[in-house]
């Protein structure tokens, strides 16, 4: 097993003992895209003192905890704002390797926040209008007693290894020749291990065996929990499933296809292959 995303300075909270925000870090999306102040070396998340041209909109927002030392919020505004000078908004994925990593992993766990706060506002049981539930995150209802935590969409993502090479696949959605894991959410019903045998026989056509945990990193694209496993090679014959797989083969540590960004666990597993797995 290996441990994923651990960060340095961040202390995570729901309750904001302080009741008041016109301070701390801000973390601040529009249409899912992040305002970061632009440097020349590269990118940092405003501070409330920074953002003196927003601070009418800067309403209601949701507390994250503490931040190197200091509160941390975010909230969603709309499309047409008018940017602040010196900033922009940012595709998330493009910041990885702009913000320093822990500005990087919560900015990824603050857009699903916002996210989940956009589409809860209303119970979706009776479709009233909800209430924060304090001491957690979460929605109740007033009505109906209903409650809603933000959505978590467990996935698995797996190494198959055969006699030292490693089994990697392109997607149909997949961007030029890049090829990555075998991934798929998991079923209602399925525990993790069924899941990742479940998903290389429906889209490569082999069976595995060996399944072991990785590790696991948020996904927030834009809500996955990503479970990584390793495995091995049973039997069976690459075959793909030609809907989302258009090709797979075994690649061994000299002969690797081009590969996913550093920021994925798919890449950081098969890193650990090309430096000499135990």
């Amino acid at each position: 097993m290996r441990t994923q995303n651990i960060y340095k300075n961040y202390e995570p909270a729901v309750t904001d003992t302080n009741k008041d925000f016109k301070c701390g870090y801000w973390f601040v999306y529009s249409s899912n895209k992040l305002l970061i102040i632009n440097e020349e070396n590269g990118g940092k998340i405003p501070l409330y003192s920074q953002l003196e041209e927003l601070r009418q909109i800067l309403t209601t927002p949701l507390y994250l905890g503490k931040f190197y030392g200091q509160p941390a919020y975010c909230i969603g505004v709309s499309d047409n704002i008018k940017v602040p000078t010196g900033m922009s908004f940012v595709d998330l994925r493009s910041t990885f390797g702009v913000l320093d990593e822990d500005s990087f992993l919560l900015a990824s766990k603050a857009v699903q926040i916002v996210v989940w706060e956009q589409t809860h506002r209303f119970c979706g049981k009776c479709g009233s209008l909800t209430q924060e539930l304090y001491g957690e995150r979460a929605k109740v209802c007033p009505e109906c007693g209903f409650i809603s935590y933000p959505r978590i969409c467990p996935a698995v993502i797996t190494a198959v290894f055969k006699e030292n090479k490693i089994l990697l696949a392109h997607a149909r959605s997949f961007k030029g020749d890049m090829h990555s894991l075998i991934a798929g959410f998991v079923e209602a019903g399925e525990t993790l291990e069924e899941a990742v045998e479940r998903e290389i026989m429906e889209e490569i056509g082999i069976k595995v065996k060996n399944i072991a945990y990785w590790g696991s990193q948020p996904w927030p694209y834009p809500n996955s929990l990503m479970l990584g496993f390793t495995a091995e090679y049973e039997s069976g014959e690459i075959n793909v499933d030609g809907i989302e797989i258009s090709h797979a083969d075994w690649y061994d540590v000299e002969n690797l296809p081009e590969l996913p960004s550093k920021v994925s666990i798919a890449r950081k597993i098969i890193d650990w292959y090309s430096q000499g797995r135990p």
